[in-house]
């Protein structure tokens, strides 16, 4: 039996349904340089749809925002049967500290903006989109069911954290009542296989579906990651200091996260 964009399956510990194959629009708009216009944007996301796909990727800061207006508009008509998938946690105000992060202020703003960008009453799915080392789990998972009991969001899910923060955030959310997460979002292709140590079988293990994005498929990327939500390296650190984000001093200078 062939495997088909309508042969569904369910997400996780949950009963949503989606396509085996997400269509990811990333490069959905121009404004970083290079992507598709909006017409050859429309001609993937229509072909996708007609061979039976629903489940759609973005975030709220793809492409500065187009991907997302982009996605809205082409959902317009056919958004019920549509399952969207958006992101929050990247900076989307350079200069403004809390325009970024996993943070309950940087969560709100984010959502409230994806919803009028995407043009729809409620997210279907919505990532944790990069893990910032410095927002506590509860504040995090406190935030995200909130707006799941408001139906602004529906399912939660994270991407590129730690498998031991994962895990403690699905125990912590089973104790608590509060929404679990249903999906894990990772790195994963033929060159990067790091998931299949720690991150794949504990997401078997915790009931999250796992949605692998595949940047950095050729050997050069090992050496430079060239996607453009990829953290900058470190500056060097002095002489036996250490460089794990959590070990460095509250008043030292942070990366500032890119898109």
């Amino acid at each position: 039996m062939s495997l088909t964009l309508d042969t569904y399956r369910l997400l996780g510990r949950s009963g949503l349904r989606v396509s085996p194959l997400a269509l990811g629009t990333a490069t959905f708009g121009t404004e970083w340089g290079w992507g598709a216009e909006e017409d050859e944007a429309r001609k993937l996301f229509d072909l996708y749809v007609e061979r039976g796909g629903n489940f759609l990727d973005t975030a709220d800061t793809y492409t500065d925002g187009s991907s997302e207006r982009l996605l809205g508009a082409f959902s317009r008509g056919r958004r019920e049967r549509l399952v969207l998938a958006t992101k929050y946690t990247t900076l989307r105000r350079p200069g403004d500290p809390n325009s970024g992060g996993a943070h309950r202020k940087s969560l709100f703003d984010s959502v409230h903006a994806s919803l009028r960008r995407l043009d729809t009453d409620y997210i279907d799915l919505l990532y944790l989109h990069v893990w910032d080392f410095t927002t506590p789990v509860e504040e995090i998972l406190r935030g995200l069911d909130d707006l799941v009991r408001q139906g602004k969001v529906l399912y939660v899910a994270v991407s590129n954290a730690p498998a031991w923060q994962v895990s403690r955030m699905q125990t912590i959310a089973d104790l608590r009542g509060w929404s679990p997460l249903v999906a894990l979002q990772i790195e994963y292709n033929l060159v990067e296989r790091g998931g299949e140590r720690d991150l794949i079988p504990m997401a078997r293990e915790m009931g999250l579906g796992v949605i692998p994005w595949p940047a950095g498929c050729s050997p050069a990327s090992t050496a430079a990651p060239t996607w453009p939500w990829r953290m900058p390296p470190p500056a060097p650190a002095p002489a036996r200091a250490s460089t794990w984000p959590w070990a460095r001093s509250p008043n030292a200078a942070s990366p500032s996260p890119t898109p």
